[in-house]
C-alpha cells in the first residue's frame, strides 16, 4: 500500500510542478521596446552588475606642474 501512495504523491507533485511552470512567463511575442521611455531603462548587464557598468573608468593621476 505504501508504494501506491508514493506513486500518487509523486504524480500529484509532478502535475502541480508542470502546472506552475506552464503558468509562468510572458504572453505574446517578445520584442525590444523602441519608444523614448525605454531608453531610460537599464539593460541586462546594468541590471546584473550595476557597480561594474556604471563605474567610470579609472583615471591616471594628473601630473601637477613643478
Amino acid at each position: 500500500m505504501l508504494i501506491a501512495r508514493q506513486i500518487l504523491v509523486r504524480t500529484l507533485v509532478l502535475a502541480a510542478s508542470g502546472a506552475v511552470l506552464a503558468a509562468c512567463g510572458q504572453r505574446g511575442p517578445l520584442y525590444l521596446p523602441s519608444e523614448p521611455a525605454a531608453s531610460q531603462r537599464a539593460s541586462l548587464p546594468q541590471t546584473l552588475l550595476p557597480a561594474a557598468v556604471s563605474a567610470p573608468p579609472p583615471r591616471s593621476p594628473a601630473s601637477s606642474p613643478p
